[in-house]
């Protein structure tokens, strides 16, 4: 009987505390503020003073330095972040101003000629060399018509120096002609003096 009486007093004892305690507890989930405020109206009221247990004050401590914790540790974790993308910022940056120099270059490079170890821009190469074929081109015409000009005056000089020859072959025979008949005459003369005499 010792021992039932014991049990029911223990159960009894154990209800009671269960039962007439309310435990506050703190919910680690919710935020700081609201943590704040369910501390304040658990409280208990003594006249315009509220009083807290200091189990809560320590959990809602606890709380706050975990918060404050994980907000610090949030935010070398973002800082850490915006550094390593205003690195990467950086490097694309470089990478840009040194593809837009690149792209500056190729412009003045492919807008540009090199010629004879100097650098035209395309426009006056077009406009040099188009000159200089255009020139080329009219002293062509020049020494082609100077050529057809020579030789129409030397196939003249020829036809006339073959006329000119041609004449002179004439003139040549009939004078060999005339000069062997003068010597025939010549000859006869003197074979008739001879038998003259």
């Amino acid at each position: 009987m010792k021992n039932q009486k014991f049990i029911l007093f223990t159960l009894l004892f154990t209800v009671s505390i269960t039962f007439g305690q309310t435990i506050t507890k703190l919910k680690d989930t919710s935020s700081i503020s609201n943590q704040f405020e369910n501390l304040i109206q658990n409280a208990n009221k003594y006249q315009d003073f509220r009083v807290v247990k200091t189990s809560d004050i320590y959990k809602l401590k606890s709380n706050v330095t975990d918060s404050i914790a994980a907000s610090r540790k949030k935010l070398l974790e973002v800082n850490s972040m915006i550094n390593s993308q205003k690195i990467t910022v950086d490097s694309l940056q470089t990478s840009l101003n040194t593809a837009e120099e690149t792209i500056i270059t190729l412009n003045k490079e492919s807008s540009s000629i090199g010629f004879l170890g100097l650098r035209f821009q395309n426009n006056l190469f077009k406009t040099i060399m188009l000159s200089i074929i255009a020139i080329l081109a009219i002293l062509l015409a020049f020494f082609i018509y100077k050529f057809k000009a020579s030789n129409t005056i030397t196939q003249a000089a020829t036809e006339n120096l073959k006329e000119l020859e041609a004449e002179f072959e004439t003139h040549r025979k009939t004078a060999l002609e005339r000069e062997q008949k003068v010597r025939r005459q010549l000859q006869d003369e003197l074979n008739k003096n001879k038998k003259e005499k």
